[in-house]
C-alpha cells in the first residue's frame, strides 16, 4: 500500500511540473496566435512522440519525457520568408509573446496558493498573541500586541515573510565567530532560502494550529489541524481561541541552561504598538542545533519565542491571504535573487533538477506522516515556488531566457531598428551554453551531496 501512495505522490509531483512547463509554453502559444505568428508545433514533453495530430498549420504532439515542452514559432530562431513569422510580427506582439510564459508561471502560482489557503480554517497573522515563558525577545522590547511589520529592513506582510526574514542571518557567539543559519529549498537553480523556525508548544500542552508548513528537514509537519483536534483549552476554561506558531515543525525547544544561550541571534524589528511605527533594536532570539552530536555537519536554527494572533476566515481574509501568499513567495524569489548577487547566497546553497526532486520526495514523506492530503499539500507548496520562481527567473535579462530575449526587442523598439539577426544568434548561443554549463554543474553538485547522504531522494 506504501509504494502505492509513494507512486501516487511522484505522478501527482511530475503532473504538476508538467502543468507549470506546459502553461509557461501555453502563454507562448495562445499569445502567438492572437498575434497572427504561425505556430509550427505545440508539444508538451521532450524526446520522442509518443503521439501527435495535426489542426489547421499546427502540429499538437505529446512526448516521452515529462520534463519540459516547447512552442515552435515560424522564423524564431531562423530567418523565414514567411510573412506570418515570428521576426515579422511587429515588436510590441513580439514583446507581447515573450513575456506571455512568465504571466501564465505568475498566475499559476496565485492560483495554487488559493488552492492552498481556501481548506484552511484560520489564517497566521504576525501581532504577538503570547510569549514562551522561555522567551529572549520579550526581555528585548518586543511586547503583546506588537505587529511585526518589518525584520533587519524587510518588509513582513505575513508569517512567511517573516520566517524569510531570517535567512542567512549572522548569530553572535561569545567567542566572536559568527555562523549562518539556512534552511535549504532551491528550485529552478535560484536559492530561495529561509530560516528554520522552531517553537514549543505553549504551556499546559494546548493544542496548537499549524497551518503553514514549508518543512524542514526530519520534522513532522502538521496542516490545517483544526479539524482533528477537540476544542483548544487557551488561558482558561471559558476562553477558546485558535493559536498558530510562526514555525514549520514540531521540534521541541531545548530547556535553556547556560550553555544554550552562549549562541544568539540579534535583529532589528520594526513593529506598530498602539497606532505608531516603533523600532526595536537588538531584540535577541536563541538559537540551536538540531543535530547536537555533530553541530560540525549542522547550522544552527533560529527559534522564535512567541505565538500569534489568529485571522477569521472570511471572504476578504480569503482573498487577501491568497494573493498575500503569492506575492510574499514572489519576493522571496526576487530576494534570493539579490542575496545572491551580493554574494549572501553562495554556488552550494543552489540546486537544479536534483535537488528539486529531492525536496519534493522530502516533503511528501513528511506530509505523509499526517495524511495523504498534507503530503499533497507539502507537494503543491514546492510547486507554488517552482512556478512563479520559473516565471521571475526566466525574465531576467539574461541572454537566451526570456528576459534576454525581451531587452533586445526593446532595444530594437528604442532605437527603430532591429539588431543584425547574425549577432542576436551569438548572443542567444553564448547565453545558452553558460546557462547549460551552470546547470550541468550543478546537478553534479546535486548527484554528489546525494550520494554523500546530504541530499536524499
Amino acid at each position: 500500500m506504501q509504494i502505492l501512495v509513494t507512486i501516487a505522490l511522484v505522478v501527482i509531483a511530475v503532473l504538476l511540473f508538467e502543468l507549470i512547463i506546459g502553461l509557461h509554453e501555453f502563454g507562448h502559444f495562445i499569445t502567438a496566435k492572437l498575434s497572427g505568428i504561425k505556430v509550427n508545433e505545440f508539444a508538451l514533453g521532450m524526446g520522442p512522440k509518443l503521439f501527435s495530430f495535426k489542426k489547421g498549420e499546427t502540429q499538437y504532439s505529446l512526448r516521452l519525457f515529462p520534463i519540459g515542452g516547447f512552442c515552435a514559432m515560424e522564423g524564431e530562431d531562423e530567418d523565414s520568408p514567411e510573412p506570418r513569422s515570428f521576426n515579422n510580427a511587429k515588436v510590441w506582439k513580439r514583446m507581447i509573446v515573450i513575456i506571455a510564459g512568465a504571466v501564465m508561471n505568475i498566475i499559476l502560482g496565485i492560483i495554487f496558493s488559493f488552492i492552498m489557503v481556501i481548506p484552511q480554517e484560520a489564517y497566521t497573522s504576525t501581532t504577538v498573541e503570547q510569549f514562551d515563558p522561555r522567551s529572549y525577545s520579550a526581555n528585548c522590547g518586543l511586547q503583546i500586541g506588537d505587529k511585526i511589520v518589518k525584520v533587519n529592513g524587510y518588509d513582513i506582510y505575513n508569517s512567511k515573510d517573516l520566517s524569510f526574514s531570517f535567512a542567512g542571518v549572522n548569530c553572535e557567539n561569545v567567542d566572536g565567530k559568527s555562523v549562518s543559519v539556512y534552511k535549504q529549498d532551491c528550485a529552478n537553480a535560484i536559492c530561495t532560502e529561509y530560516s528554520k523556525i522552531a517553537t514549543d508548544k505553549k504551556p499546559d500542552d494546548d493544542t496548537l494550529l499549524k497551518l503553514y508548513n514549508i518543512t524542514t528537514d526530519g520534522c513532522t509537519a502538521v496542516n490545517n489541524s483544526a479539524d482533528k483536534t477537540e476544542a483548544k483549552k487557551v488561558m482558561d476554561d471559558t476562553v477558546k481561541k485558535l493559536y498558530d506558531t510562526i514555525g514549520v515543525t514540531d521540534y521541541t525547544l531545548p530547556t535553556i541552561t547556560e550553555k544554550d544561550t552562549r549562541q544568539r541571534y540579534t535583529a532589528t524589528v520594526t513593529v506598530i504598538r498602539d497606532g505608531k511605527e516603533v523600532e526595536l533594536n537588538d531584540v535577541q532570539f536563541f538559537t540551536y542545533y538540531k543535530n547536537e552530536e555533530d553541530k560540525e555537519a549542522d547550522k544552527p536554527s533560529v527559534s522564535l519565542d512567541f505565538y500569534v494572533e489568529p485571522i477569521d476566515k472570511t471572504f476578504t481574509s480569503v482573498i487577501k491571504q491568497g494573493f498575500s501568499e503569492a506575492l510574499s513567495v514572489g519576493r522571496m524569489v526576487w530576494q534570493s535573487v539579490v542575496w545572491i548577487a551580493q554574494g549572501r547566497f553562495g554556488f552550494k546553497d543552489m540546486s537544479g533538477p536534483v535537488g528539486i526532486a529531492s525536496a519534493v520526495t522530502q516533503v511528501a514523506s513528511q506530509g505523509l506522516e499526517t495524511n495523504f492530503g498534507s503530503a499533497v499539500f507539502n507537494i503543491l507548496n514546492v510547486m507554488t515556488l517552482i512556478t512563479i520562481n520559473l516565471g521571475i527567473f526566466n525574465m531576467l535579462p539574461f541572454p537566451a531566457l526570456d528576459g534576454g530575449r525581451f531587452l533586445l526587442l526593446l532595444i530594437e523598439w528604442i532605437f527603430r531598428k532591429p539588431i543584425p539577426r547574425k549577432v542576436e544568434k551569438y548572443i542567444n548561443a553564448a547565453g545558452f551554453i553558460i546557462l547549460m554549463g551552470f546547470m550541468v554543474v550543478v546537478t553534479c553538485k546535486d548527484i554528489w551531496q546525494l550520494f554523500t547522504g546530504q541530499l536524499s531522494l
